[in-house]
């Protein structure tokens, strides 16, 4: 306990490395699409793990997998950490990010401090949580704390809208040992009820270019995709119908979880004086862990095969891009003692711990469909550091006290409040 408790109160004072890794972790670009920047991603892991003792092993997609939505690059995920003849906790991280996208104020691939938060693309979700999980084994090891588990880390690619995620090769290659810890979560008392389902599909609209002021034979991809845009729009009120029986967070104040349809981006032409040859939507569908993929992947077929029959578009080629399986209830004897790490970690009181679900979604639903149900779910994210958007945060308070959680939970009996 005595070794425990030095490691615990050392973590603080051991910030400014967890900022100096998190620092070059940001700086490694992995943004999905395209994610060509796992290689080298891994190649900085390997070197941050060395000095821990964990051997390493890289896994990869194969391509054939993969190919499409924008991907290019070799999918490498990498496993750091072994069973050493205790029993294994797999801790799980995805190491792409979105794209940065536009509205930023800093350079979101330097980690600068603004006042309490660090900014930069993944710092919440979640190359956060690697430096804070690092910072917890580095505690073990420098003050000799005893662990109930062997830790065994799963860095694995595409979880941001992938078609195959990592983990899921993973997971279906038998190479996820023991019970699994996933930091895709938040900062939060929550006990995790599960969450949607997610799919992309694109369609591509056909058109022929043409000068725009002698159009001729030519057809305007843009507008002739018009019927198909209407078409969502009318179908999106039927699917936000669609109630899901999962507990809503408490941000939902109450109002039931249900399906979302998203036009969410589109795409063509180049300039006025050309007709545009073809026109790009994306569309995603969340659905709930009630609805089948397969009925709500027919469903949104053939409204866009209805919506483009008949009309001047030379063709509307349809393809699935990305598919997250929704996750259902992920409890299992493990939760309490994760309960009791994160209430020693960020002072969360015991009774506050809810169980909620979520319509944003998980590649841990291809984990349980690997045969690995209890899933324990953690993380940084908050409801206002900006996931996803521009100057995402987290703060060093958060980094600390995540790390201090997962020190807690790895540890062999460690003391409880």
């Amino acid at each position: 306990m005595a070794a425990f408790e030095a490691g615990f109160d050392a973590i603080a004072a051991d910030l400014p490395a967890i900022r100096d890794e998190l620092a070059r972790l940001v700086a490694c670009d992995t943004s999905f699409p395209p994610g060509d920047g796992y290689a080298a991603f891994a190649d900085l892991v390997e070197a941050m793990v060395r000095p821990l003792g964990l051997p390493t092993r890289r896994v990869t997609v194969p391509p054939a997998l993969w190919r499409g939505g924008g991907a290019a690059g070799e999918r490498v995920n990498l496993i750091a950490g072994a069973g050493r003849g205790r029993p294994v906790c797999s801790l799980y991280f995805h190491t792409d990010t979105v794209p940065p996208g536009d509205g930023w104020t800093h350079d979101p691939l330097v980690l600068t401090p603004v006042g309490d938060r660090l900014v930069g693309r993944g710092t919440a979700d979640m190359k956060g949580s690697i430096a804070a999980v690092l910072a917890a084994l580095r505690a073990a090891q420098r003050h000799g704390v005893a662990l109930e588990f062997d830790p065994v880390l799963l860095l694995c690619t595409d979880e941001e809208g992938g078609l195959y995620p990592g983990i899921r090769y993973l997971a279906e290659q038998g190479l996820v040992e023991g019970h699994l810890l996933s930091f895709n979560g938040g900062a939060a008392p929550r006990i995790w009820a599960g969450c949607f389902g997610s799919f992309d599909l694109r369609v591509t609209v056909t058109g022929r270019a043409a000068h725009s002021g002698d159009p001729g034979a030519g057809v305007n991809a843009v507008e002739a995709a018009v019927p198909l845009l209407e078409a969502l729009l009318a179908l999106k009120p039927r699917v936000e119908a669609r109630v899901s029986a999962l507990p809503p967070p408490p941000h939902n104040q109450g109002r039931p979880l249900h399906g979302l349809l998203t036009i969410a981006a589109a795409h063509g032409g180049q300039k006025g004086s050309s007709l545009p040859a073809s026109f790009e939507v994306l569309i995603n569908r969340r659905y709930a862990p009630e609805e089948a993929f397969e009925a709500a992947l027919a469903e949104l077929h053939e409204t866009i095969a209805a919506a483009m029959r008949g009309g001047p578009a030379l063709g509307a080629a349809v393809e699935l891009v990305g598919h997250l399986a929704p996750v259902s209830d992920p409890t299992g004897p493990h939760w309490p003692r994760w309960q009791a790490a994160l209430s020693r970690g960020f002072g969360f009181a015991p009774a506050a711990f809810r169980a909620w679900g979520s319509s944003t979604s998980s590649d841990m639903g291809w984990v349980q469909r690997a045969g690995i149900r209890e899933i324990l779910l953690g993380g940084l994210s908050r409801p206002d550091n900006n996931v996803h958007g521009a100057d995402e945060f987290t703060t060093g308070a958060d980094l600390i006290a995540l790390a201090r959680s997962v020190l807690a939970y790895l540890a062999k009996q460690p003391p409880r409040d």
